[in-house]
């Protein structure tokens, strides 16, 4: 183990720097994250039950057409999908996972649900003037770095119908400073990360001028090799939001900070849910 670049890799990094490793496309870590997406008490890989219940009806009541055509960008193992379809919409699910697109399509077909799921990047999104209401929730679009969300808004606005809705939310720039995580060292014998003995040096870094905070976790096992997962997390608010949506053509764009409950620093006023409209 070289640990001279293991404390290169503890130092505050250039912004958006990348990792060495993805969680997404990991099989061990992948099926943790699927266990965790079904925990309905949890706000982890996915909000609660009755969350997810209240946010489909939110944007259900926001678009207000039936039997829309919506491609629900993320959809994890189908959790918003499974709802929408149940109201008699058609839905198309994408998600980097295969374990969750795996488990999605499975549910789909013992509901007999018309959902079509495809393991695939969203960045890599390549249709046009298909969809009525393109959604995309539980914050992933903080996630992407500037050069990527453009490249995503655009997929999105291209896949739209004229008129069609876009939904999506981020985490607000309302207390970020108390989002920041404090640094810590677990060593555990099988976990979340790894199947046998591993340590995790976890920490965040602040960068106030972009409103991003890393969380950066590194895992290291008793091979020479380590793990760097880095996730940046951007904050926003209604106006910043506005700014890049009119940048990419949509119009008629509203904010809201009342959708969620007001649960801790992840829910309530601190996530913001926008609908824009492609012209």
């Amino acid at each position: 183990m070289n640990f001279t670049d293991i404390i290169e890799f503890i130092r505050k990094p250039q912004i958006y720097a990348e990792g060495n490793a993805v969680m997404w496309t990991n099989d061990h870590i992948s099926k943790q994250l699927l266990e965790v997406h079904l925990n309905p008490d949890i706000d982890l890989a996915s909000r609660r039950r009755v969350s997810i219940e209240s946010t489909v009806d939110w944007i259900l009541n926001s678009v207000n057409l039936e039997k829309m055509n919506i491609l629900d960008l993320g959809c994890g193992p189908g959790l918003y999908a499974e709802l929408m379809a149940e109201r008699g919409h058609k839905v198309t699910g994408i998600d980097f996972s295969k374990n969750s697109i795996k488990y999605a399509r499975n549910e789909a077909i013992k509901k007999n649900l018309d959902i079509e799921y495809t393991n695939q990047n969203y960045l890599e999104l390549h249709e046009e003037n298909k969809y009525d209401l393109v959604m995309m929730v539980f914050t992933d679009f903080g996630v992407l770095i500037p050069k990527a969300r453009k490249t995503l808004l655009q997929n999105v606005y291209k896949a739209l119908k004229p008129g069609g809705t876009f939904i999506f939310d981020v985490l607000s720039d309302k207390n970020i400073e108390m989002k920041v995580a404090e640094k810590s060292w677990v060593i555990e014998e099988r976990g979340f990360w790894k199947d046998r003995p591993h340590l995790i040096l976890s920490d965040s870094y602040y960068y106030p001028e972009d409103k991003v905070i890393l969380y950066q976790h590194i895992v290291i096992d008793n091979s020479d090799n380590f793990d760097v997962y880095r996730f940046w997390t951007h904050f926003f608010t209604s106006d910043d939001l506005k700014k890049v949506l009119v940048q990419e053509g949509f119009e008629k764009i509203e904010c809201y900070d009342n959708v969620l409950p007001d649960i801790d620093l992840w829910n309530g006023n601190n996530v913001i849910f926008c609908k824009a409209i492609k012209k």
